[in-house]
């Protein structure tokens, strides 16, 4: 699959896949849906890039205005790829990139906290349900009105998990192959 960045400053942009098949990049259909719904809201937010892969979701959002971009993988490859990505579309200077473990990360004491969190980890491992969990548990990352979005395929949602005690689903979105899930803060 031929990878790029949609629209915005870096539109058109062709992106490194990572070798192997260890990841499974968002599709055009799905990414450029996923942007039709935040539309304006993307401007001057804060991302992180959870299970960043190609980066191909924080560059585009950084394409369309957002103001900052943290990628995170816990793998080599994924690493290099999204450097040099991040670099061919000259976004270096609003981009953190972390090799970690994104369950470890999450547990921690929140440094930052981010309008929107994507979470898009290896399939049919229930990982997705860990980090929204943790999310859930530690919701020192997330501003008042963040979205945490999940991408997966869609035979791994199940609606009685994850357990979750501060997030709710708000909506959910298919294409093809690809599900997306938007969580929200519940109101109290």
């Amino acid at each position: 699959m031929s990878l790029r960045v949609i629209t915005g400053k870096a539109g058109g942009r062709k992106l490194k896949s990572v070798p192997g098949d260890t990841t499974r990049p968002i599709t055009d259909r799905a990414k450029e849906s996923l942007f039709n719904i935040l539309a304006g809201d993307v401007i001057d937010s804060n991302w992180w890039d959870l299970f960043a892969g190609t980066g191909a979701v924080g560059i585009e959002a950084l394409s369309r205005g957002a103001a900052f971009v943290r990628f995170s993988d816990m793998n080599r490859a994924p690493i290099e790829t999204i450097n040099s990505n991040v670099e061919h579309c000259g976004f270096k200077t609003q981009t953190e990139i972390r090799r970690a473990d994104a369950f470890v990360y999450l547990a921690q004491p929140a440094d930052k906290k981010f309008e929107y969190i994507y979470i898009a980890p290896p399939q049919f491992k229930e990982m997705w349900v860990k980090a929204l969990e943790l999310v859930d548990n530690n919701l020192a990352w997330l501003t008042d009105d963040a979205w945490v979005i999940v991408q997966i395929a869609p035979s791994e949602y199940r609606r009685i998990a994850p357990t979750l005690k501060n997030l709710e689903e708000i909506d959910q979105r298919k294409y093809g192959t690809t599900l997306l899930v938007f969580y929200e803060r519940k109101i109290s």
